[in-house]
């Protein structure tokens, strides 16, 4: 017979608080569901279950970006700015077609995470000054396309693109289908390829990465250049949604966004995270402002008060989860 030794308790503790870090939004929301489901007779139903789904997708495609810029130990102020933006754009290009409404949002938000990336790989510039200029510049163009928001451009009845936002394939919104075909998409990119390699590793040390022959400048440029876009994507689908380019959108939707990905297990100093665990944070803050709305008797402004205090209890949960595992 051979013998087996077990693990010390110290590494098993370490274990623990390793899964915990991962699986612990996903186990909290599976309990937030089934108590909802118990408490409020129209949480479970189809309708409202459809709605949580197309309300979370808009949310997750931004998160999705973030999810790499965060993991690469960086952070994009600009994506709230940059979503309102490209749905002025995709209603302003509507009028000229479908591929222009699609194109011209993803290429001009685009180009604002490419230089993003510019000046934070190649300037050595701190990512939250670079984005938070471009938080106002995006802002700025937006309220310039707009005449300070007075002109609203609205997506005409009829539009190939209103099939992108308001579109249902089996009952359920098309948003929902594309965010998790970006999700799908966004977690093979990170675990299966070399470009995801680079991410991680440049997210847990940027030194150690140069000095093993990664190409972190490239890696950083197309991490902020495909949060851009996302955002943009983002603002694309909620232009076909609301029928218009609604300008007052976004304001803080960079918080949202950082919040999720958080919550979902990544850490905010890099170097660890999944895009699942995003997808799962997305669902816990909408879970949440439903589970506000079902309740009737409180004011919609306790939703930011609920997610900032969830944010701030995960943030320290994580960190005595990161001293637990060093220890």
């Amino acid at each position: 017979m051979i013998a087996t030794t077990a693990a010390p308790p110290s590494e098993r503790g370490a274990a623990f608080a390793a899964v915990l870090q991962r699986q612990g939004a996903a186990v909290v929301l599976v309990l937030g569901v089934a108590a909802a489901w118990f408490a409020f007779p129209r949480f479970g139903s189809a309708d409202n279950l459809r709605d949580l789904a197309l309300q979370s997708s808009f949310l997750a495609v931004i998160a999705l970006g973030m999810t790499f810029v965060i993991i690469s130990g960086g952070i994009d102020l600009s994506v709230g700015s940059v979503y309102a933006l490209g749905g002025v754009l995709a209603a302003y290009g509507s009028r000229y077609g479908l591929v222009v409404a699609i194109l011209l949002p993803l290429v001009v938000c685009g180009l604002i995470g490419l230089i993003n990336g510019l000046l934070i790989a190649r300037t050595k510039m701190a990512p939250f000054i670079v984005t938070l200029a471009s938080l106002l510049f995006a802002r700025g163009l937006l309220l310039a396309l707009t005449n300070e928001g007075a002109t609203t451009y609205k997506v005409e009845p009829g539009s190939a693109l209103l099939w992108l936002g308001q579109g249902k394939i089996f009952g359920i919104g098309v948003p929902v289908y594309l965010a998790l075909v970006l999700f799908g998409l966004g977690g093979l990119l990170l675990r299966r390829t070399r470009f995801g390699q680079s991410v991680f590793a440049l997210g847990g040390a940027e030194q150690s990465a140069l000095l093993m022959g990664l190409p972190v400048a490239r890696t950083k440029i197309t991490l902020y250049a495909l949060s851009g876009t996302l955002a943009g994507f983002a603002g694309v689908l909620t232009a076909a949604y609301l029928q218009s380019g609604v300008t007052v959108l976004g304001v803080g939707t960079e918080l949202d966004a950082i919040s999720v990905v958080v919550i979902g297990g990544t850490l905010l100093t890099g170097g660890a995270g999944t895009v699942i665990g995003t997808l799962v944070g997305v669902l816990l803050k909408t879970l949440i402002q439903n589970v506000i709305n079902q309740v009737g008797t409180l004011d919609s402004n306790y939703q930011t008060v609920v997610s900032g205090a969830f944010l701030l209890v995960v943030v320290v949960i994580q960190r005595l989860l990161a001293r637990s595992r060093r220890s």
